[in-house]
């Protein structure tokens, strides 16, 4: 079992599958929101659904709107299970909060390298860690 170690995050301890790419994500211009899916066409994960998978991406980008955009996307069903980042921006961890959405960033290895679509995880951001269970 691999376990890899990231700075304290937020939200609940959660178990699911992930989602990968080496890219960057923002809310606004990355995601269609009321579809679940990646719709920018040059983000690697374009077409995929990422509702209640575990979203494993370089860093965050996008202003103030990402903190009430994944509220509303978790009000809505319409979320990802978790955000796993290797670098995190200060709106997307108030987002995250404000959302109760679990993110873990700034690993001790690029994240993105580490785990792959496909791969089952547990998350545990209370003590920054993620485990590939399968």
């Amino acid at each position: 079992m691999n376990e890899f170690k990231g700075h304290v995050g937020i939200g609940p301890a959660v178990e699911g599958i992930a989602l990968a790419a080496h890219d960057n994500f923002s809310t606004r211009y990355d995601l269609d929101r009321d579809r679940g899916i990646v719709s920018r066409p040059s983000h690697k994960l374009y077409g995929e659904n990422y509702v209640g998978r575990i979203l494993v991406l370089n860093a965050a980008k996008g202003g103030v709107a990402s903190a009430w955009m994944l509220r509303e996307m978790v009000r809505k069903e319409m979320a990802p299970l978790a955000l796993l980042l290797n670098d995190a921006n200060p709106v997307m961890a108030q987002g995250a909060a404000f959302a109760q959405l679990p993110l873990i960033d700034r690993f001790d290895t690029d994240i993105t390298a580490a785990i792959r679509t496909g791969d089952h995880l547990h998350i545990d951001p209370a003590q920054g860690l993620v485990r590939v269970l399968r």
